[in-house]
């Protein structure tokens, strides 16, 4: 089975590759590296495991270049800054759904079997009930989340008219190795740098909104499930760990862990952020099979020894 991976040289890309590869999939790699490295793949490009195309998918004529021979795609290519989407809401759309929709021609029109997308928990906005189940209302708060709702329904929509198998997974808040660092990345990767810099942890809002964090080796397991798995076509799953954390326990979880005596700073909220998320995922263990296996403190514990 031959699997293209879009944005497959980035954080989490990079992690589904190694794992795939390892299955004995045969894989492509579409980035334009605004934010992947080829540095994440390079073992997989040395041995010719992988075939890596540069290029971007808001060019057509380039993404249908691509498909030739893939069976199945995972969709990860995509801006998922909230600050970034709230500064720059036209350039997201652009990446988001215009690059999506372009994939989605391109495979019905090469005849590609399953498409797997990968959204959000954003989507759901600041929901009034939780666990948040995948029947929850959307309510997005920020153009990122708009863009990834609008991008599921358009895999749905295809599946619905048969023009391809689509599954939309619903990530929550990822981490794990190789989350690049810089103005817009998650809290964890921020709290790690300032540990690592023996500098005051900084918490947008209060620190009591709550987040579902889990790590990227049960993600990419989640996802080959959902290549896999021929009764998820159509449907929608929820990635997380099922568990909730307060900001300010993750950064009194980090410091513990850091033995470090470090002070934490508190700045205002920033605009478009959810106050709080955790995840159902009991959906995903009936049909993926899935079950997180990284607890919190074992993932932070594996991200400073490094």
């Amino acid at each position: 089975m031959k699997v293209l991976v879009t944005g497959g040289a980035g954080f989490i890309g990079s992690h589904l590759v190694d794992r795939l590869v390892s299955s004995g999939y045969d894989v492509r790699i579409i980035d334009n590296l605004s934010t992947g490295r080829l540095e994440n793949i390079q073992g997989h490009l040395d041995s010719g495991r992988v075939d890596f195309v540069l290029g971007d998918i808001r060019d057509l004529s380039f993404v249908k270049r691509s498909l030739k021979g893939v069976d199945v795609v995972v969709h990860l290519a995509a801006l998922i800054s909230v600050p970034l989407s709230v500064e720059n809401p036209d350039l997201t759309f652009d990446v988001n759904v215009t690059g999506t929709l372009n994939m989605l021609r391109a495979c019905a029109e090469e005849g590609v079997g399953r498409f797997v997308f990968v959204s959000s928990c954003a989507v759901y906005g600041d929901p009034d009930c939780f666990p948040v189940s995948e029947e929850t209302l959307t309510c997005p708060i920020s153009p990122y989340a708009e863009s990834k709702l609008l991008g599921e329904r358009c895999c749905l929509g295809f599946a619905e008219r048969g023009l391809l198998e689509a599954v939309v997974l619903r990530f929550f808040n990822v981490y794990g190795p190789r989350q690049g660092l810089n103005d817009y990345s998650g809290v964890i990767t921020r709290f790690v740098d300032f540990c690592r810099r023996g500098v005051p942890l900084v918490i947008y809002g209060d620190g009591s909104q709550s987040r579902d964090f889990v790590s990227v080796y049960d993600i990419v397991e989640a996802i080959i499930a959902s290549i896999n798995c021929a009764e998820a076509e159509g449907k929608i799953f929820h990635v997380g760990s099922g568990k909730p954390t307060s900001v300010n326990e993750l950064a009194k979880m980090v410091i513990d862990l850091v033995g470090a005596n470090l002070e934490i700073l508190y700045q205002a909220p920033r605009v478009g952020d959810i106050r709080d998320s955790y995840a159902d995922i009991s959906k995903a263990k009936k049909w993926l099979g899935y079950e997180p296996r990284v607890c919190l403190k074992d993932g932070l514990r594996d991200l400073l020894d490094r």
